[in-house]
């Protein structure tokens, strides 16, 4: 089913923008306090996926049009599998779950410390 197939690569793409957007979303965030609580609860959504017994939704979505696609990973098109291979690495599932949490948790230090630097400020 060629449209099942290219819905996955659609959604494998907008899996790696949101992963881009929860790594370098801070990058953007400053001086847009709304963006910046937006990308905040992102990365807590992130935190709790990575950690918790939720899966994430674009991946549940990837493995709902592949099984319906019928491609093999052997039989995938240039864009999906080098987009899956990117996004789920070969590596054990706790290593990338408990990389992802750190990498967030990281990334969160970064606006504690722009909220500190800001209250210092109107101090």
């Amino acid at each position: 089913m060629p449209i099942y197939a290219a819905l996955e690569s659609g959604v494998l793409l907008l899996h790696l923008l949101w992963i881009a957007w929860i790594l370098l979303g801070w990058l953007v965030t400053r001086g847009r306090r709304t963006l910046a609580w937006v990308h905040i609860a992102s990365l807590v959504w992130g935190i709790a996926v990575e950690l918790g017994p939720w899966p994430c939704p674009l991946t549940l979505m990837e493995q709902w049009l592949e099984a319906r696609s019928g491609a093999t990973p052997s039989h995938q098109g240039f864009l999906v599998y080098y987009l899956d291979k990117l996004i789920y690495p070969n590596l054990p599932e706790t290593v990338i779950a408990w990389t992802g949490a750190a990498v967030c948790a990281a990334i969160l230090g970064i606006y504690c410390f722009r909220i500190r630097r800001a209250i210092r400020a109107k101090a």
